[in-house]
């Protein structure tokens, strides 16, 4: 359970710093880049699973992940409504979607799920009960 926790955290940090979408331009953008509080946010669930890890707590762990991915869902929600409002001044509905369509998703968002996914499947060990036999 440890191991696994402090896996998944660390593959969700690796994550956050990787390229998430592409703007054009612009270049590559990481979750620093797209939104601060959003990042820290989410740097506050790996440290959340990380201290999970530590201490043996399962629930925290689980937490932890899930609250990563529905941050990271409403963070893909927020990009897309933002690309497509971002160019909104153009008044052709072709244009705006062809323009919104140029910002791309990256492979950052891949190892964020990974790590959470990770972080999700964690379980509590089973205590090993061990039996004595009387002998005879």
């Amino acid at each position: 359970m440890r191991t696994q926790g402090i896996v998944g955290a660390a593959l969700m940090a690796i994550g956050g710093m990787c390229p998430l979408v592409r703007v054009p331009i612009m270049g590559n953008w990481n979750y620093f880049d797209l939104d601060q509080t959003l990042a820290i946010t989410f740097y506050v669930m790996v440290v959340v699973g990380l201290i999970g890890a530590f201490t043996g707590k399962a629930g925290m762990i689980k937490f932890a992940g899930w609250a990563a991915l529905v941050l990271v869902a409403v963070t893909l929600a927020g990009v897309y409504f933002k690309a497509h409002d971002s160019f909104g001044f153009l008044h052709f509905k072709k244009a705006v979607n062809f323009a919104a369509g140029l910002v791309k998703y990256k492979w950052g968002w891949y190892v964020i799920a990974a790590g959470a996914f990770l972080l999700i499947t964690v379980r509590k060990p089973k205590p090993v009960v061990v039996v004595q036999e009387p002998v005879i």
